[in-house]
């Protein structure tokens, strides 16, 4: 399908099983790539591979731990770039940040602003990323930004999975546009989870708005942190009188508590991808499903490399 000649592809310690599926899409081997940390904790970079005057794309998810797959990816595109590279995508299928978007009180900073400047002046051309917690964070970089969406193969399992009665559930108002998008697609119901927040990574579901007696019912977000605002929503629906409560995210964070509270939810499963990876214990459960977005990715990327629309992935 695609030629090692023509481009290389390197990944970072984040989500290696996801680029090695990336890379079986595209039918080429990783770049080869050495990641070393000294005893202070310092992280040494060495690109094995020529690449001058090649495309190169760098797949890291900024997720847990953080800061340190953060640095890795601009270590690597720093490496990159002094070895003469013609052009550098960092593919972010999670992006880190991104809910620190704005300013929320007096003497803050927009994190996800200064994270965009530091992956633009470590040399980046072009940035792929996946379901960005706000479209507007696309603003905060001076180069092209492709944010991919997960919604066809989330779409194509709920079209396999389920029939009969869907409401689609919006845990919060942020989200109700993609609710919404998603409701029509399947010609189903529309409700809305009212939540106060009451202080970061604390959310309690206050009200429903709409009728999910005796329905499925799909809760639908971008990320699953800890998981709070998504079993706070699912009690809720549940003593409505829905029949089922599922949940879809893309961004399994699954950060404190999340896998815990999920498991003692009324949530029957809760579906997601692997732009993170899951941990052990969520693996160990019962109720999550993943899907792939390896081969979106991999066909972004080829479309980017050829000059062709990625925006029609999504028509």
């Amino acid at each position: 399908m695609a030629n090692i000649d023509d481009f290389y592809v390197f990944s970072g310690n984040s989500n290696p099983d996801l680029v090695r599926k990336i890379c079986n899409y595209l039918n080429v081997q990783p770049g080869d790539v050495k990641i070393t940390t000294f005893s202070d904790g310092e992280i040494q970079i060495e690109i094995n591979d020529n690449v001058r005057l090649r495309d190169i794309y760098v797949v890291q998810s900024t997720c847990a731990p953080v800061n340190k797959n953060l640095v890795e990816l601009l270590l690597m595109i720093d490496a990159i770039k002094r070895s003469s590279a013609r052009r550098i995508t960092a593919v972010i299928p999670y992006y880190g940040y991104a809910r620190q978007d704005k300013k929320v009180a007096p003497r803050v900073p927009i994190s996800a602003k200064l994270v965009a400047d530091l992956i633009t002046t470590a040399g980046a051309h072009r940035l792929i990323t996946m379901d960005l917690h706000a479209g507007q964070i696309q603003g905060f970089f001076d180069i092209p930004v492709d944010n991919l969406f997960a919604a066809p193969v989330i779409i194509d399992y709920i079209r396999k999975k389920f029939t009969g009665d869907l409401v689609i559930v919006s845990p919060d108002a942020g989200g109700v546009e993609r609710a919404r998008a998603f409701a029509k697609r399947f010609d189903a119901g529309l409700a809305i989870v009212d939540k106060r927040r009451e202080a970061p990574n604390k959310a309690k579901a206050m009200a429903l708005i709409g009728d999910v007696a005796d329905k499925v019912v799909i809760i639908l977000d971008d990320m699953v942190d800890t998981a709070g605002t998504l079993t706070e929503a699912a009690a809720a629906i549940m003593e409505k009188g829905a029949r089922e409560v599922y949940a879809c995210c893309a961004h399994p964070v699954l950060s404190g508590p999340a896998i815990e509270r999920i498991e003692r939810s009324p949530l029957k499963s809760v579906i997601v991808t692997d732009t993170i990876p899951l941990k052990p214990e969520a693996t160990a459960s019962n109720k999550f499903k993943v899907l792939t977005i390896a081969n979106l990715i991999g066909e972004a990327i080829i479309r980017s490399h050829q000059g062709d629309s990625v925006t029609s992935l999504f028509v």
